[in-house]
């Protein structure tokens, strides 16, 4: 118990800082639900033998929760994101067309 006091007491400042701004949570839940597919299902992602195909596999699920969180549908935006094959070459413009915040991304890519 002495532990867990002195932890809190010791991180106060850092514990706060959902009091300073209202979009913070008081819980990790949201978080903590967003990575269970990929935590329980990394047994199944084995086949990432190089350091390339784990970024890989990171990379499309960053690509799902934001398609996720944006209410898009998942489907749809990663075919659109295929279609398109954004490279390194692209400019931020050309980027921020296909982002899922783009007005033009989420009319194609609605959940309906």
């Amino acid at each position: 118990m002495d532990k867990a006091i002195t932890y809190i007491k010791n991180r106060r400042d850092t514990l706060e800082t959902y009091l300073e701004d209202g979009r913070c949570s008081f819980s990790n839940n949201l978080s903590e639900n967003a990575i269970r597919p990929f935590t329980v299902g990394r047994k199944n992602w084995l086949f990432s033998e190089s350091p390339e195909g784990a970024k890989a596999s990171a990379t499309v699920y960053s690509m799902v929760e934001m398609a996720k969180a944006h209410d898009l549908n998942i489907y749809k935006y990663l075919n659109l994101l295929l279609e398109h094959r954004p490279s390194n070459a692209w400019s931020d413009e050309q980027l921020e067309k296909l982002a899922p915040w783009s007005s033009e991304v989420r009319s194609l890519c609605n959940n309906n």
